[in-house]
């Protein structure tokens, strides 16, 4: 059985205000993908969350957005292909900067799109582009997480950079072995028992679609996401059963 990475978001509070799990959850993931203060987080809550990746020996990860607080990032902005390159290259620059403040010796793990970014740039040829040569500019040997199968996925390989292909531990796929819509029904799995036989399933390199039928699909990470009411207790459950494969 393969070894798979598992991610989560973080550092995703900013101020007074608190989102997520993170110190509860940080014990059970492999890789944190740490918020860059666009479309969540601020300065604070970045060292914050570096200093607490770090304590766990966890991977750090920028999980870079649009400039979007009050959208969480998941609207789409229009930006040309060049802005969005910036975007990523200012954002990577400041979770570097902070991760070299708080260990000299650690480095940017992988990075991560957000939201709207990561799915707008997944199957868009220069939006791909942008967020690849961001990365080789500023630290090629940065792993980047990206939807599995994606054209992205490709483009990034082409050029030379690791990649992680990326699956979702509590979203369902269709048939061709995509990610069922959120309009859709069916489109989130809520059930933690559920998305523990997803989990695995996935790890055998198999999705089941919506027809029931198993779908390939390689997949090196699979995110989970920890600001749920059962996020702590999903995380401790996904590590036991991982542990028995």
């Amino acid at each position: 059985m393969k070894r798979i990475d598992i991610n989560c978001d973080m550092g995703e509070s900013y101020g007074n205000w608190t989102m997520g799990n993170d110190e509860a959850i940080m014990p059970y993931i492999d890789s944190a993908n740490i918020a860059c203060g666009f479309h969540a987080g601020d300065f604070s809550t970045m060292f914050k969350t570096v200093k607490l990746a770090l304590k766990h020996h966890v991977n750090i990860g920028a999980h870079v957005g649009f400039d979007d607080k009050q959208g969480f990032g998941r609207r789409e902005i229009k930006m040309s292909a060049q802005e969005i390159y910036e975007l990523t290259v200012y954002q990577i620059g400041a979770m570097n900067a902070i991760v070299k403040a708080c260990d000299p010796h650690a480095s940017i793990h992988h990075l991560k799109p957000h939201g709207a970014l990561y799915n707008m740039s997944a199957n868009h040829h220069d939006f791909s582009q942008a967020i690849v040569q961001a990365i080789k500019d500023c630290q090629p040997n940065m792993i980047l997480y990206s939807l599995a199968g994606s054209l992205q996925v490709k483009m990034a390989k082409a050029s030379g950079l690791t990649v992680y292909e990326e699956a979702f531990s509590d979203r369902t796929y269709t048939d061709q072995g995509t990610l069922t819509p959120r309009s859709e029904p069916n489109a989130v799995i809520h059930d933690s028992h559920l998305a523990i036989e997803h989990i695995k399933n996935i790890i055998k390199g198999n999705v089941m679609g919506t027809s029931g039928k198993m779908i390939p699909l390689h997949a090196d990470t699979i995110c989970i996401h920890g600001d749920g009411k059962q996020a702590v207790a999903f995380a401790q459950q996904l590590k036991a059963s991982i542990a028995q494969l």
